[in-house]
């Protein structure tokens, strides 16, 4: 599907690189206010810790107000009492900041742990729902950068941006209100600052929000170039394209390397200008400052000038960690634009809202007058309708991309037809909730997938209430028992991802042990046997016959040696039936499948 504008939770995207790309800015109080919405879950964390902001906020402003005070006051007087218990009151006050601190600290840590938790909760679960054509459109490594560089950014964003701005802003105006009780005159001054500020953040704020862009996706980038890199390295070492490639993802981390690099250089240039703004107005301060001291009209008094500079200490000191936090700002927001774009990513259908729950099946399944496009305008299927009756075999034939794997995945619900109904029992799939459907089906794929665990974990992905015994009997009835308890520990031999450490066949055997045991209505072996050995394959025939009995089973092969028992072959072409009928009816027509038999005989010669 081709990338193309549209909107999604109030945001607006735009195609680049082939992925929806926010054009909005990353300080969206919409984005911010829905990431706040996870710490309803954790509120009273989230309240302790917002009191202790507030507290710490007031704290260090009235830390320069009690050294201000002792100077104005009792070193002023040379009053020795009074200084001892000025330095008294502040050891205090600075020994309750820090137990402050510890407690801030600590529960914005685990607020963000929690919400970055809840969140890729959220996001696995919409993971697993989201249909197959969302996975056919998207690589591997844009998925896995939502689950660990974005949702790490949201973290840190929790972590060590949110709380510390807000403490910052409030040191900020808890000082400035004093300041402006202690002089106005002077606080006029200090509030010139705020045109300067301004023009200089919405100066660097466009650069720096486009570079911190450019740097999570590029990122993405490299990450899906990674995962693709690893799942296909027996592909690149077998085609000996290792320099090739290398100098593919060179480049891409050349270009993340250079994204990065635009953001240091304007955060250099930024921090200075903010850092000199700053100690520009304190030199204005000290100027205007004498001016009112010295001045025989005004005759200000100097310790109230050093408490009006503590203060203004205490203003201007938080504005260079603004600056310092503020990539972290970019990085947590642009983390989260993605990741709520990927929540809000809408599926390409949902089941209807009337959908019912489908009851225990005979696995009675009809297609009729079924269309279906992946693409808009280039439909892959053409007017398909046939019957399966309960019990029965079906295989599908027919050349590369006729659209054999697009029936079998309208039959599971992976995709849902275009035109046409396809009904189970008499139910249309529409009708009927996707899970109820799927737990009465079995699936062996030709890329059989095994997760890392054991073998016995595996097979009870079938039914993971089976008790072990049921394990070894579904494998019994399969003839494969003997091959898996071969296995250095039999049932509980663990295999790596996808099944490293276990050969195809033995990987295949597996899966069709799984099916067994799920004792499904209708089952679907899509080039179940292709992985197998010639020699293994004849030991599954009478096993698969046990394995197909009585139940529903559609099975796509391109050795037709696997098919000639079935009940109804559909030759497919292009999309369309173009035959049908017995292995022996069809060889007799003389039609595609016989040239298609006869090739498969003369290769089996060669």
């Amino acid at each position: 599907m081709s990338a193309r504008p549209g909107r999604q939770g109030g945001l607006t995207f735009v195609s680049r690189d082939g992925e929806y790309t926010a054009d909005t800015r990353p300080f969206d109080l919409r984005l911010f206010v829905r990431l706040f919405g996870y710490t309803r879950a954790h509120a009273g964390r989230r309240n302790w810790l917002l009191l202790l902001v507030v507290t710490r906020s007031i704290q260090l402003p009235m830390l320069a107000w009690i050294l201000g005070a002792v100077i104005n006051g009792p070193v002023t007087a040379h009053d020795w009492a009074g200084v001892l218990a000025g330095i008294a009151g502040y050891g205090a006050l600075s020994l309750f900041c820090q137990v402050t601190l510890h407690f801030r600290q600590r529960l914005a840590l685990e607020l963000g742990e929690a919400i970055v938790h809840d969140l890729r909760r959220e996001l696995f679960d919409h993971l697993l729902d989201l249909p197959m054509g969302y996975f056919h459109r998207t690589r591997v490594g844009r998925i896995i950068s939502r689950f660990t560089s974005d949702a790490e950014a949201v973290r840190l964003g929790v972590q060590n941006v949110l709380f510390v701005t807000l403490v910052q802003f409030g040191n900020m105006t808890i000082a400035a209100a004093l300041m402006l009780y202690y002089d106005w005159a002077m606080f006029l001054v200090v509030l010139g600052m705020a045109p300067v500020l301004w023009a200089i953040n919405r100066l660097f704020r466009r650069r720096l929000i486009r570079a911190q862009r450019d740097v999570q996706e590029s990122f993405s980038r490299v990450t899906a170039t990674v995962a693709e890199s690893v799942r296909g390295v027996r592909v690149t070492q077998g085609f000996a394209r290792q320099d090739v490639n290398a100098g593919l993802f060179h480049e891409l981390v050349a270009d993340h390397s250079n994204y990065n690099i635009q953001v240091t250089r304007n955060e250099a240039v930024f921090g200075p200008l903010m850092e000199l703004n700053g100690q520009f107005f304190l030199a204005a301060l000290i100027l205007l400052g004498g001016v009112r001291v010295l001045h025989p009209g005004i005759g200000m008094p100097v310790g109230n000038l050093v408490q009006f500079f503590f203060l203004a200490s205490h203003f201007f000191g938080p504005i260079q960690s603004l600056v310092n936090i503020y990539n972290q700002a970019l990085m947590a927001m642009a983390g989260a634009e993605r990741v709520f774009r990927f929540l809000d990513t809408p599926p390409d259908w949902r089941d209807a809202d009337g959908a019912r729950d489908l009851p225990p099946i005979a696995g009675r399944v009809e297609f009729r007058d079924v269309g279906f496009a992946y693409l808009a305008g280039r439909p892959v299927l053409h007017g398909i309708t046939f019957v399966a009756e309960p019990g029965q075999t079906v295989a599908l034939v027919g050349p590369t991309g006729s659209g054999k794997t697009t029936i079998t995945s309208l039959i599971a619900k992976f995709h849902v037809p275009g035109s046409g109904q396809v009904l189970i029992d008499g139910a249309d799939v529409l009708g009927v909730t996707s899970r109820s459907l799927r737990r009465q089906m079995g699936i062996v794929l030709q890329q059989n997938f095994l997760f890392s665990g054991t073998v016995l974990e595996n097979i009870r992905l079938g039914r993971p209430t089976a008790t072990e015994d049921e394990v070894r009997e579904a494998a019994r009835k399969l003839d494969c028992l003997e091959v898996i308890e071969a296995l250095p520990e039999g049932l509980h031999t663990r295999v790596g991802e996808q099944g490293v450490g276990l050969s195809l066949g033995q990987r295949q055997l597996i899966c069709f042990a799984r099916a067994m045991l799920a004792d499904p209505r209708i089952l679907i072996l899509d080039e179940a046997t292709s992985s197998v050995d010639a020699i293994t394959e004849a030991r599954l025939q009478t096993a698969l016959e046990r394995l197909l009995a009585a139940r529903t089973s559609f099975v796509v092969a391109h050795r037709l040696s696997t098919i000639r028992t079935a009940h109804q072959v559909l030759v497919l072409d292009q999309g369309r039936i173009v035959e049908r009928g017995t292995h022996r009816q069809l060889l007799r027509l003389g039609g595609l499948y016989a040239r298609l038999y006869r090739q498969f005989m003369l290769s089996q010669e060669l």
